[in-house]
C-alpha cells in the first residue's frame, strides 16, 4: 500500500483537504474520491480535452496533473460554474444551441471557452475554433459548439475571468 499524501486546495471556492497517492492524477482524485464527475476521462493522455479544468486560472488537462501538485492551489471545475442564480452564460448558451449530445466532451468545451473568453472577450469564429483545437467531440461536428460560444461571449463579459 502506498503512502498517502495530505493535500490542501481550494476547489470551486471551497477549502478542501484530501489524502492521495503520489501516482494519482487530479482527474482520478476528483472523480473517484471527491465525486466531482464533470471532468471526464476520454483519452487519459491530454489529447481530447474531456477532463479540462481551471488550475490557478489556467486551463489544464486534469489527467496530466498529478494530484499532489494541487497542494495550495485553486481549482475550478464545471461543477463550480453555475450559481444559485442559475447557469453560467456559457452553460445556458450550450443548452440553447443544443451544443451537446452525449455530454462527454461538454464540460471540457465549456471550460475551454471560459478560459478563452477571459483572455479574448470578443473572439472571431476562427479564434474560437483555434482555441478549441485541443477538444475532441465525436457527436456534434463542432458548429453548434462554436455558435454557442460566440453567442455567449457578450453575456460573459466580466463572468469569465
Amino acid at each position: 500500500m502506498s503512502k498517502k499524501l495530505h493535500v490542501q486546495t481550494t476547489i470551486n471556492g471551497k477549502e478542501t483537504e484530501l489524502l492521495c497517492e503520489a501516482r494519482q492524477s487530479l482527474l482520478e482524485v476528483l472523480r473517484d474520491d471527491l465525486r466531482l464527475t464533470g471532468a471526464k476521462e476520454g483519452c487519459n493522455n491530454g489529447n481530447c480535452g474531456a477532463c479540462n479544468l481551471m488550475l490557478d486560472g489556467r486551463l489544464v488537462n486534469s489527467c496530466l496533473v498529478m494530484a499532489p501538485e494541487i497542494d495550495g492551489r485553486k481549482i475550478e471545475t464545471i461543477e463550480g460554474m453555475a450559481s444559485a442564480q442559475g447557469l453560467h452564460p456559457l452553460q445556458q448558451k450550450f443548452l440553447e444551441h443544443a451544443a451537446l449530445q452525449c455530454g462527454i466532451c461538454t464540460p471540457g468545451f465549456i471550460l475551454a471557452a471560459k478560459a478563452m473568453l477571459a483572455k479574448n472577450p470578443t473572439p472571431s469564429e476562427g479564434d474560437v475554433r483555434h482555441w478549441h483545437a485541443g477538444n475532441l467531440c465525436r457527436c456534434t461536428g463542432y458548429d453548434k459548439i462554436i455558435r454557442a460560444v460566440l453567442d455567449a461571449a457578450p453575456a460573459c463579459a466580466g463572468k469569465c475571468s
